[in-house]
C-alpha cells in the first residue's frame, strides 16, 4: 500500500494570514459603530425601503440591467469608432424613458447617489487619515468642507 508523501515544497508551505500593522478588532468595532450610527438615522428606514422595493422586483432589475448593458454597448461602439444607428439610440432612449417613468427606479437611483456620496465622504476622511498620519480636521482638506457639510470658511 502506497501512501502519498508531500514534496519538500508542499511541506514548506503553510498558510499564514497576511501580516497587518493594525489591530483589526478595534477597526471592526468602529465600523460596526459607524453602521449603527447610519442605521439609527431617522431617514434610514425610508432609504432602505426604497432600495428593498427595487431589489425585490426581479422584472424591474432585469430591465434596469438591460438598460445599463445597452448603454455600455453603445459607449463601447462610440469609443471603438463604430457607427451607432439611429434605431439603436432610439431603442435605448425608449427603454430609458420607460424606466425613468417608474417611481421605484427613480427612487432607487436617487438613493444610490445618496449612498455613493456618503461612501465617498467616508473614503475622503479615511484616505486623508492615511495621508497625513492623524485624524484630519477641516483645514486638512483642499476645499471648503470636511466632506460632511462642516465648512470652516467664515
Amino acid at each position: 500500500m502506497e501512501t502519498k508523501t508531500d514534496t519538500p515544497a508542499e511541506e514548506a508551505y503553510e498558510y499564514q494570514e497576511p501580516q497587518t500593522h493594525l489591530e483589526l478588532l478595534p477597526i471592526k468595532e468602529g465600523t460596526e459603530k459607524l453602521c449603527e450610527t447610519i442605521v439609527s438615522q431617522e431617514g434610514f428606514a425610508e432609504l432602505h425601503k426604497k432600495i428593498e422595493a427595487f431589489i425585490t422586483d426581479e422584472k424591474l432589475k432585469h430591465e434596469y440591467d438591460m438598460l445599463n448593458q445597452r448603454g455600455a454597448l453603445l459607449q463601447q461602439k462610440v469609443e471603438a469608432g463604430v457607427e451607432v444607428s439611429d434605431e439603436e439610440v432610439a431603442e435605448f432612449e425608449k427603454l430609458r424613458e420607460t424606466l425613468l417613468a417608474n417611481k421605484t427606479v427613480t427612487d432607487f437611483h436617487d438613493v444610490q447617489e445618496e449612498v455613493q456620496q456618503l461612501q465617498d465622504k467616508i473614503h475622503q476622511v479615511l484616505a486623508k487619515t492615511f495621508e497625513i498620519g492623524r485624524v484630519p480636521n477641516q483645514e486638512d482638506f483642499d476645499f471648503c468642507s470636511d466632506g460632511f457639510g462642516d465648512c470652516g470658511c467664515s
